[in-house]
């Protein structure tokens, strides 16, 4: 059985479902726009840039989850799933997500597992690996929960998942990893096959420069 990791805002999605929570958010009123719109531009660009500080961004997107009962994050999270990811997701990626099948499947992304485990289930993907939100009583702290899975994170928090099944990356003999970013050089670095998929510049300058393969779900 082969190790099947995807990423998943920009792979997986043909968008940023981080990006989009945020603004389904400002777009409802709950945030100000005034105030949470540039900003939320200005992350997205720090990420694409390689500049990002996670803990500072993670700040900014996990605290109003804090503000709202989780019921009602659920009812807008139910709604955001239709307006703003259903679109996002193309027949092309149920397809190489469909190839897998009998693989160890596993989403791994930095964006926080409130957002994306609707998402995975979506997919069909029953394994997810994302940054988790502080819980409390049933509640969102608006704090961060263990290791963020970004950059080298996310090699930390797939060995400590893969550990608590009694594996390790190389129990697979084929490991394959699919992301759009440089941000995920370490890991892509760590597995036997990795995928460019619509790579950003610096991913795809890396990918050509090693004989990775480069495909396009667009």
């Amino acid at each position: 059985m082969a190790l099947a990791l995807f990423d998943l805002d920009n792979t997986l999605l043909a968008g940023d479902s981080d990006f989009e929570w945020a603004q389904f958010l400002i777009d409802r009123g709950v945030l100000d726009r005034e105030v949470y719109e540039a900003r939320n531009q200005q992350f997205y660009d720090q990420y694409k840039a390689g500049t990002l500080d996670i803990r500072e961004f993670l700040d900014f997107q996990l605290k109003p989850l804090s503000r709202h009962p989780r019921r009602v994050l659920d009812a807008w999270h139910d709604e955001y799933m239709r307006e703003r990811i259903q679109p996002m997701i193309r027949s092309s990626a149920r397809r190489l997500v469909e190839r897998h099948r009998g693989d160890l499947c596993v989403i791994i992304t930095a964006t926080n597992s409130f957002v994306t485990a609707p998402i995975a289930r979506a997919f069909g993907i029953e394994h997810l690996i994302a940054t988790e939100p502080e819980v409390r009583d049933g509640e969102f702290t608006g704090g961060v929960s263990g290791t963020p899975s970004f950059r080298e994170g996310k090699v930390e928090r797939l060995e400590s998942w893969l550990a608590s099944r009694g594996e390790t990356i190389k129990s697979h003999l084929k490991s394959i990893f699919y992301s759009d970013s440089h941000n995920d050089l370490p890991l892509l670095q760590k597995v036997t096959d990795p995928v460019a998929v619509d790579p950003d510049a610096a991913l795809r300058a890396h990918a050509e420069s090693r004989g990775w393969p480069i495909i396009s779900l667009g």
